[in-house]
């Protein structure tokens, strides 16, 4: 029932997350038609601005015909020119004297060096139109002109497109993190929740069975043990409908809380694995946890570490403190894990095992990092010779 639950909460998420990608995916589309749309808007106002200068000048060159060495002051002239008052530009003789502009600062007509700069900067923008009059090819007009400022706020408004397109990915990024996150904590929850109600009538019955045992002539000594594996798997009840609940820590001493997980642990491990912890010969070290959900973590990292040794070597549990931190060391000599998925056997799923959720480490990263404010990492691991993982918690000190 719970792996059927577990399967339906995946699958929603699974459909929710595709959604998500192909709500992106469409948007990237429509901004990147944008992008085009836009860059061909800017080439073709560049093409038509060019067609019209040389229309300008063309048009000079014919009033030139009918105007003798007028045609600057040619009513015609001055139409057309005050018809796209949108380009700036110089007309100068051959000897690069103003005879007239448009769009272009006084201060820079009336300085010669800035004047220069000016029309270099429009050679650069655009190739120069030259008015050829008809008494003569020793008298010229030269048309220096730019960008106007459509044209140039086309070019610039890519730029700016790509800027808001980034920070609305950013933003976006960031709120389908949240809302993933959001998401996985509601499965992991739900999946929590469920696995405690289904675990609760089985261990209700059990205990009966309990006591109607310790009434009948059998082995008592058999029944204490069956009795503290039936006590441990209420724990793991209690701890599993804690999850998504409020987590009151409180001050506790870690290395008892520790300690009783490794006793437990230690009866029931194969002869040829050893479990060894130093926490019991070492200075008491105190810190603010929930210990039901602590001691989860700490034999969630003992039973991954079991399982790595396949039957065999060790596990070794150390605890160590310096000025602010308590460290909880899991270290078995084990077949080891990669180091590209040293970070990736914390993510929700994922599982080398052939039987398993991938949920333990999930879960246990949950615990550390935000109930308890603390950090769970692989410190170490190379394949066939083991694995180390450590918890990192604040100390308590008394104020």
């Amino acid at each position: 029932m719970a792996r059927r639950s577990l399967k339906y909460l995946l699958n929603r998420y699974t459909l929710s997350f595709r959604n998500r990608i192909v709500v992106i995916a469409v948007g990237m589309v429509i901004c990147l038609l944008s992008l085009v749309y836009t860059n061909r808007m800017a080439h073709d106002l560049r093409e038509k601005e060019q067609h019209d200068v040389e229309v300008w000048a063309h048009a000079m060159e014919q009033a030139s015909r009918d105007a003798f060495g007028g045609s600057v002051n040619d009513p015609l002239i001055k139409g057309i020119l005050s018809n796209r008052n949108n380009i700036p530009f110089i007309i100068t003789d051959e000897r690069l004297n103003v005879i007239q502009s448009h769009l272009v600062p006084r201060e820079v007509l009336d300085h010669p060096d800035r004047l220069r700069r000016q029309i270099d900067r429009f050679t650069e923008e655009n190739q120069p139109k030259t008015v050829n009059y008809w008494w003569g090819p020793e008298h010229r007009h030269i048309i220096f002109y730019g960008k106007s400022k459509l044209l140039k706020g086309l070019y610039l408004f890519p730029y700016v497109q790509l800027g808001v397109i980034f920070f609305f990915i950013f933003i976006g990024y960031i709120a389908f993190r949240s809302s993933k996150q959001d998401e996985q904590n509601r499965v992991w929850i739900g999946l929590a929740k469920e696995t405690a109600h289904q675990l609760g009538t089985p261990t209700s019955s059990l205990l009966g069975w309990i006591e109607y045992l310790r009434s009948q002539p059998v082995d008592q000594e058999a029944v204490e043990e069956m009795n503290k594996d039936l006590t441990h798997l209420l724990k793991i009840v209690d701890r599993f409908s804690k999850i998504g609940s409020e987590t009151v820590l409180q001050k506790a001493t870690v290395n008892e809380v520790v300690g009783e997980a490794v006793m437990y642990f230690r009866k029931r491990i194969p002869r040829n694995v050893t479990l060894d912890y130093n926490g019991l010969a070492i200075a008491p070290i105190e810190a603010n946890i929930n210990p039901a959900l602590f001691e989860w973590v700490v034999e969630n990292l003992m039973k991954n570490a079991l399982d790595a040794l396949q039957g065999h070597g060790s596990i070794d549990v150390r605890l160590s403190m310096d000025d602010q931190n308590v460290m909880i060391d899991v270290k078995d000599t084990g077949k080891g894990i990669p180091k590209s998925n040293w970070k990736r056997i914390f993510e929700p799923g994922f599982t080398t095992k052939t039987r398993g959720w991938g949920l333990g480490l999930s879960l246990s990263r949950r615990i550390i990092e935000e109930y308890h404010n603390g950090k769970i990492a692989v410190v170490e691991s190379e394949p066939g010779k083991g694995t180390m993982i450590r918890i990192t918690l604040k100390r308590f000190f008394d104020a």
